[in-house]
């Protein structure tokens, strides 16, 4: 990934509508970004559409990144965030309008309802669920703490390695092996 400075720097030429510049931050950025929308929205398609989206405004607004306001990924995570989470409210509120335009008349005078399929867990799902989530949960307090943290900032956070590392005020490096030994730990104790 291009280091923070930069993809300031990227953006600042985006800015003044440099198309290539564009291309290096999206080929920088984007499959990070990607995961971000992916776990908000669980979807890869919808994923997809929003990171175009978010490529869309970082064109028009690339002006308004003020380096010394936040991180350019920081910045670029939470526009990809926006997004995906705008994408839900606007899927929650058209679920909202089918079901109050969801009587219609028949022939015969009578009204239907829409049907809408319940994607409630049922109750076994809920347990196996709620065990699974215990399980990761003790296998996450089972991790140095070190280990620990990075992975939350990595996976909850959307943060890059340089961003934790910055974050923890610990090198790069060090956080890069905090990160691949957490996994490799969490993956032994969920396959146990």
């Amino acid at each position: 990934m291009t280091d923070s400075a930069t993809l300031a720097q990227h953006l600042a030429r985006v800015a003044l509508g440099d198309r290539d510049a564009l291309r290096q931050v999206y080929d920088a950025t984007s499959s990070h970004l990607l995961g971000v929308a992916l776990r908000i929205l669980n979807r890869r398609e919808l994923a997809e559409d929003v990171l175009q989206d978010a490529f869309v405004n970082v064109w028009h607004h690339a002006g308004s990144y003020q380096a010394a306001t936040s991180q350019p990924m920081t910045w670029l995570i939470s526009i990809v965030r926006n997004k995906a989470l705008d994408h839900l409210r606007q899927a929650r509120r058209h679920a909202a309008d089918s079901l109050d335009q969801g009587v219609d008349g028949d022939e015969g005078g009578e009204s239907t309802v829409a049907k809408i399929a319940d994607e409630r867990p049922n109750p076994l799902e809920m347990l196996t669920r709620s065990s699974e989530a215990l399980q990761i949960r003790a296998c996450l307090d089972a991790l140095d703490a070190s280990h620990r943290q990075s992975l939350a900032l990595a996976y909850y956070h959307g943060l890059s390695h340089s961003e934790i590392a910055s974050h923890l005020h610990a090198p790069l490096g060090s956080v890069k092996a905090w990160v691949r030994r957490g996994l490799e730990r969490l993956k032994r104790c969920l396959g146990d």
